[in-house]
């Protein structure tokens, strides 16, 4: 029997739960997958807490993993057993085996080892979708990216620079200064309490960035817009920490705009899953990939979980079945 991690009501991590897990056989243009790697991301926390609700309960968090296919249903011609495959934007990972649309497998080069793979694909479509579509950055661009050694934050530098933008990074420690700087990071604003806004005008000579990446939220997304040009966009992303209040649309002159991507809802498009995903696997190949923090056993998921959600993690985890 295999392990399977369920959420029975959304709350603390004390509504995980650790089951016997029976694979299941994959119906019509399905897939089974058996996880080499389980990638963690802050929507599984929200899945959790019921601040992003699910369908029903009891239910599997998780949006992405990488490992083998181990069966293929009527119609899933594209695939076959022993293939290496990750997949990223739907629930239900936290498990040793999974049936997954064989639409949303996305092949792996023998190049890219599957514990990368489930810790950059969502990050790294997150990233595509920043970089591309909310704002569309090339060499010219000034972007600000908060928690700049964090999972998705590392990416965003490292992809950012692969653009030939200046990045300007945020963090919380002089220890995950040095993370970020690893990763390109042109400039770093580092402490909890450090004058972001006036850090910003600084090093830009008064302008602002043309981008900002806030997954913080709180009162700190009234300072990512303060810290923007005219013209520039500032992307929420999350809220690690605390909700966001209301923003007051005089806050948006001279010109400035604020963007709420979901990548859930942009990956829910096949045709933008694929584009991203093909994306990503190049940029990985070129070596924009995450950084894995820490490495936890299926049944942790829980101790994971909360050391994700106190930012105690510089980088990503993944779970391991």
């Amino acid at each position: 029997m295999d392990k399977i991690v369920t959420l029975q009501a959304p709350g603390g991590i004390e509504q995980l739960q650790v089951m016997e897990h029976t694979p299941q056989q994959p119906g019509p243009d399905e897939i089974r997958i058996r996880h080499e790697a389980i990638g963690m991301n802050f929507v599984d926390i929200y899945h959790r807490k019921g601040i992003y609700p699910l369908t029903a309960y009891p239910a599997v968090l998780g949006v992405e993993g990488a490992g083998i296919v181990e069966a293929v249903g009527t119609g899933a011609v594209e695939l076959k057993p022993g293939d290496r495959v990750a997949y990223a934007g739907t629930p239900g990972a936290y498990a040793a085996t999974r049936l997954l649309p064989a639409a949303r497998a996305i092949r792996l080069p023998d190049e890219i080892p599957s514990r990368l793979a489930a810790a950059s694909m969502l990050k790294g479509m997150t990233a595509y979708m920043l970089l591309t579509q909310t704002y569309k950055v090339g060499p010219d661009a000034i972007v600000l990216v908060h928690s700049a050694a964090g999972g998705l934050g590392s990416i965003l530098v490292q992809w950012a620079k692969h653009l030939g933008a200046t990045v300007i990074g945020t963090v919380s420690s002089a220890q995950k200064a040095v993370l970020a700087r690893k990763h390109g990071a042109d400039h770093l604003i580092i402490g909890r309490d450090a004058d972001v806004v006036g850090e910003v005008k600084r090093l830009t000579g008064g302008c602002g960035v043309h981008a900002a990446y806030d997954g913080i939220g709180g009162s700190m997304l009234s300072k990512t817009i303060q810290c923007l040009r005219p013209f520039g966009v500032a992307a929420t992303i999350g809220q690690a920490g605390g909700p966001i209040p209301p923003v007051a649309v005089e806050e948006l002159r001279p010109g400035k705009s604020l963007a709420h991507p979901s990548v859930i809802a942009y990956v829910a498009d096949l045709d933008n899953y694929t584009r991203a995903a093909k994306a990503v696997v190049e940029i990985m190949r070129s070596g924009v990939t995450a950084t894995i923090a820490g490495e936890y056993a299926l049944p942790d998921a829980a101790k994971a979980q909360q050391i994700l959600e106190e930012g105690r993690a510089a980088g990503s985890l993944i779970l391991v079945p």
